[in-house]
């Protein structure tokens, strides 16, 4: 079954493309059902049970490399998240993009092969597969943007491309540094990389090799100069995959790939990730205050949020890793959330320029009923998916140094300033020529809001099934990791 998760969205992609004017319907439908199997296979999954739905089959015995995946629970939630968001994606595009994209077929076609490559990522247990199904993923999302973005986007592309490649070169160089290592029959499975004895200074070298990888990914700070214009500059769609999925598999290379194979480099260098991260969030928030453009604002916003997850897990602690899981999940959530108001206010207005707008409450007050939902969950008001892990992360950080802790939960404050200064602008106040025309959501448009507002409330009431999914496998995972430290 796990294998028919990965690579039912490349045959629904190759669909897709014959499909032509049902193209969107064929892309829709190839999703819904991918969900489906997603939890169809989350209620077959046993917590308790460590990696489950493995499949390993030899893909190059010569060379040690074989097609090894399997689910635990980290991977189970990540996985859950992707088939979500995905479908709700492209149903998001049906409104906006027939006017602006000349090839949806080809389009929902580079969405679906991403899914593929997003689903691979997050159960891959190989450390070749692992890159492969990393470098796959990035393919789709650089034509998307090279083909549909906005009139700077050869230029952001080609910045986005360079940082991404850099990155990923420095990951293979050290995944290939461990399959060195490995003893007898040189391999790239991933317990193969757990059970290695390397020396400090080996790993505090690897460390940096794996980081810098992920770190871009994220983005971390000072790795996150080409987010902003990608976020801005990529078609809604594009932004939408970018940060609601694809930023989690630097997460989740963090969490998989970084902390149980080279645990005293973590030991070493944690500290610097976690200031670096706690910078980010400082300073990502305080430029997101000045910021006009409601989408450019949401991007800074994004590096905030992702930055106080990657400073939770490095805490190592039980509530920093619980906290980064539950997080992904309602980052992803609230983020595509947010991406899609701004592109409803962009296709009614022309602009998303805060002081160019005002008065849409008077005239759309459904749209702002959903906005300032969305919003609030993105500030981490009580009882909505935002105050669960920003509360289990700034717990988590406290734990390892107070100081850290109060100052990234300065993202909690100075978040709440940015988005209701941007609602009040948006929203309140008397309407004027751009927004006295404002349509209210159409059905459509509910459609999509609905479920993201469902599991905002659903994870923010009741996160205990979310939490029970990861809790053993992220204390496996911190056993190894400190097992090894205190050896």
């Amino acid at each position: 079954m796990l294998s028919v998760l990965i690579f039912f969205p490349f045959v629904a992609a190759l669909a897709t493309l014959i499909a032509k004017e049902n193209a969107k319907r064929v892309a829709l439908g190839a999703t819904v059902i991918e969900f489906a199997l997603s939890v169809w296979m989350a209620m077959q999954f046993n917590p308790q049970g460590g990696t489950q739905f493995m499949v390993d089959y030899w893909w190059v015995p010569s060379l040690g490399i074989s097609f090894k995946v399997g689910m635990d629970g980290i991977s189970m939630l990540l996985v859950l998240l992707t088939t979500f968001l995905v479908p709700i994606i492209i149903l998001s595009s049906f409104s906006i993009l027939k006017s602006k994209i000349s090839n949806l077929p080809l389009f929902y076609s580079l969405i679906l092969f991403m899914q593929m490559a997003l689903v691979g990522v997050f159960v891959a247990l190989d450390g070749f597969l692992f890159y492969i199904f990393w470098e796959l993923a990035l393919i789709p999302i650089y034509l998307i943007c090279l083909m549909w973005g906005g009139k700077d986007r050869i230029r952001i592309t080609i910045k986005f491309f360079i940082y991404t490649l850099v990155g990923s070169l420095f990951m293979l160089v050290g995944l290939i540094y461990l399959y060195l290592q490995t003893p007898g029959t040189h391999t790239f499975d991933i317990q193969a990389f757990y059970n290695l004895h390397l020396s400090a200074s080996e790993q505090g070298i690897l460390f940096w090799a794996f980081f810098l990888a992920f770190a871009i990914k994220m983005p971390v700070f000072p790795f996150h100069t080409w987010q902003p214009d990608t976020y801005t500059d990529a078609p809604t769609p594009g932004t939408m995959l970018l940060s609601g999925i694809m930023l989690k598999m630097g997460i989740y290379g963090v969490i998989r790939w970084l902390l149980p194979v080279v645990p005293m480099g973590v030991n070493e260098w944690g500290t610097t990730a976690i200031v670096l991260s706690v910078i980010g969030v400082v300073y990502a928030s305080c430029i997101a205050l000045v910021q006009k453009d409601f989408k450019r604002l949401i991007a800074y916003s994004s590096i905030a949020h992702v930055g106080l997850i990657s400073a939770g897990i490095f805490s190592l602690n039980l509530q920093g890793m619980q906290g980064g899981m539950i997080q992904m999940l309602s980052h992803g959530i609230n983020v595509v959330g947010m991406f899609f108001i701004a592109d409803i206010i962009m296709s009614r207005t022309n602009t998303r320029n805060l002081n160019e707008l005002g008065g849409i409450r008077n005239v759309a007050p459904t749209f702002a009923t959903y906005f300032v939902i969305i919003l609030l969950a993105s500030v981490a008001l009580p009882l909505t998916n935002g105050f669960i892990g920003e509360f289990l992360l700034i717990n988590g950080l406290y734990q390892y140094n107070a100081w850290m802790a109060a100052v990234a939960g300065l993202t909690i404050i100075l978040g709440a300033v940015y988005m209701l200064v941007a609602y009040k602008k948006i929203t309140l106040g008397e309407k004027n020529k751009l927004t006295e025309t404002f349509t209210d959501l159409t059905s459509h448009e509910k459609i999509v809001m609905i479920p993201l507002v469902i599991m905002i409330f659903a994870i923010g009431i009741y996160p205990k099934p979310f939490l029970d999914i990861a809790e053993p496998s992220v204390q496996n995972l911190l056993n190894i990791i400190h097992g090894t430290i205190l050896k």
